[in-house]
């Protein structure tokens, strides 16, 4: 995947300190972040594999997530 983005290293961030799968919502409040902005984020996170979705609209950060985060 290509450089992250100010909003995407967020959301990563974000998700690394959630213990459970969490929606969009959930994370945007925990990153700082519109709702809208990281809905418009997760698909290239899912496509790069930064994320997974356990269920339908949950998601958690991946290993490889993880180790883009730094």
């Amino acid at each position: 995947m290509a450089e992250l983005d100010d909003v995407q290293r967020a959301i990563l961030a974000a998700l690394a300190t959630m213990n459970a799968p969490a929606g969009c919502g959930d994370i945007a409040k925990k990153a700082g972040l519109a709702t809208p902005k990281v809905v418009a984020k997760m698909r290239g996170l899912l496509n790069g594999k930064l994320v997974e979705r356990p269920a339908e609209g949950k998601y958690v950060i991946a290993a490889a997530g993880r180790s883009a985060q730094g």
